[in-house]
């Protein structure tokens, strides 16, 4: 058995092996180590979540990715992956800017909450007194009233998109405004409101409607006047600028093919959809989005919007029968453990975005890749990425003798590649790639002179690893188990 595949196969075979003479208990006297400060850093958690994006863009063929890491009124961190252009010549970074799809709901649901903030209308109201068009048939019509509340929790009943196939490639047509609201007499319900989540695209640019209508503002002016502008963001706009084509703005592309490779895609123009889907951003300018959040959240006040408000659209609005799924006013809202999670996702043609707002501890991550894939596309990224920060953000100054272990090690054939790096008084062994390293992280205690033994999430010790060096004094591997992991590159 291999001995570096997985921290479970390690710990069975520890099982099997533990009345044999393999692990003999040896004289493994603490070395003497540099006292540290007591104080917390980041550094470490962010150079193995460094490492890990670069290796998880090489393994799954993404073209580029942009990530931000906020933490309250910080940008702790961002970075770009690379390239973002067709020939694969321009490096993305935090600047990139990209289509953020979905994501572009919460910009219009808090232009619909600052129009309900004037009194224009209660959130209880039907969307068909509001909005003459909207001429809808109701397979149910007994259930009540297609409220504004509904359509921002999805809980409507509404399809799923206006009656056109505008996500069809190659050339992803999109429905004027015009033209989706004189197709929506043909369009009916298929279910009671309140009965079930339905995501609808189609009632998201209703509401972009609604606002247009009561600001007596284009959608696009009213968003830009009243949300962009006095946020600051810049990189943030309602359509894709394609003026920066070949500069800052990412190439898209499909999904993978068999072959390994992607279909470059054309830019798209989410016209009358764009309140739901059309939107482009940064991860910077996102990140400055969940600041102002944070920001408001804890000052209080108002700033765009009450603090009230805000706190009523990221509180859990409607949930689903099946329990799973839980929505505020345009934000899906939930728990993982202690923390209540705010976010959306974003997949459209050729790009993928996430968002996420840890409320209790003021942490945001957004992210941002050119290219489709089918799988959790509004996690695939920010999930694992806040799992690692909440396991390593505040670890303990790391030890000066630790970086001398840190580096790329070669565990070929049963591992891709492993790096070691300090993590705070120990090491993190993590092998790459891994959709899940805050999981599959196994911690290295010092023991002794270049001796460490495995950390058990109780505490408890585990197998031994001992780094050889070479001749000049510098750690050339690791042994553990009988087998040599040796170091191909180290980390400065």
């Amino acid at each position: 058995m291999h001995a570096f595949a997985t921290r479970a196969r390690q710990l069975t075979l520890a099982a099997v092996l533990a009345s044999g003479a393999a692990l003999a208990q040896q004289d493994l006297t603490p070395a003497p180590m540099t006292p540290v400060a007591a104080k917390t850093q980041p550094q470490d958690v962010l150079r193995l979540l460094d490492l890990w994006l670069d290796a998880q863009l090489a393994y799954e063929r993404v073209p580029a990715l942009s990530v931000a890491v906020q933490r309250g009124p910080e940008l702790l961190w961002a970075k770009g992956y690379g390239k973002l252009d067709a020939a694969g010549r321009l490096p993305a970074g935090p600047d990139t800017v990209y289509g953020i799809c979905s994501i572009s709901k919460l910009f219009t649901a808090v232009a619909v909450m600052q129009l309900w903030e004037q009194g224009r209308f209660s959130l209880d109201d039907d969307i068909g007194k509001l909005l003459p068009e909207f001429t809808l048939q109701r397979d149910d019509p007994d259930s009540g009233a297609i409220s504004v509340r509904a359509l921002l929790t999805h809980s409507a009943g509404l399809p799923r998109e206006a009656d056109f196939a505008y996500w069809t490639a190659p050339d992803f047509k999109f429905p004027t405004r015009e033209q989706m609201l004189q197709r929506l007499g043909s369009q009916r319900s298929f279910m009671r409101v309140g009965e079930r989540f339905q995501y609808s695209n189609l009632g998201m640019a209703l509401l972009g409607e609604l606002v247009a209508r009561l600001s007596g503002l284009p959608f696009e002016t009213y968003v830009q006047r009243h949300i962009l502008a006095p946020l600051q963001l810049a990189d943030t706009r309602t359509v894709l600028p394609l003026e920066l084509q070949g500069k800052r703005l990412a190439q898209g592309w499909g999904s993978l093919r068999r072959d390994g490779t992607r279909e470059a895609l054309k830019p798209y123009a989410a016209e009358g959809i764009t309140p739901a889907a059309g939107f482009s951003s940064t991860v910077q300018d996102l990140a400055r989005f969940a600041a102002w959040q944070f920001r408001l959240r804890k000052q209080g006040g108002s700033e765009l919007l009450k603090v009230a408000t805000l706190r009523e659209m990221q509180r859990v609005q409607w949930t689903d029968p099946d329990g799973k799924t839980s929505w505020g006013l345009g934000f899906a809202v939930g728990r993982d453990g202690s923390q209540t999670l705010a976010s959306h996702g974003g997949l459209c043609p050729g790009y993928q975005s996430g968002l996420v707002l840890a409320l209790d501890d003021e942490l945001a991550v957004a992210t941002m890749s050119n290219a489709n894939d089918s799988e959790d596309f509004g996690s695939r990224y920010t999930r694992p990425i806040r799992k690692l920060l909440a396991k390593g953000l505040s670890l303990p100054a790391s030890n000066p003798a630790l970086p001398a272990y840190a580096g790329r090690y070669s565990d070929q054939p049963w591992e891709s590649e492993t790096v070691i790096v300090p993590w705070g008084e120990q090491l993190a062994l993590l092998h790459l790639p891994t959709r899940d390293p805050a999981g599959d992280l196994q911690l290295l205690k010092p023991v002794g002179p270049d001796q460490f033994r495995a950390l058990r999430d109780d505490g408890s010790l585990a197998e031994a690893y001992r780094f050889r060096r070479n001749a000049a004094g510098e750690v050339e591997a690791v042994e553990s188990w009988g087998q040599l992991m040796r170091r191909v590159a180290p980390l400065r």
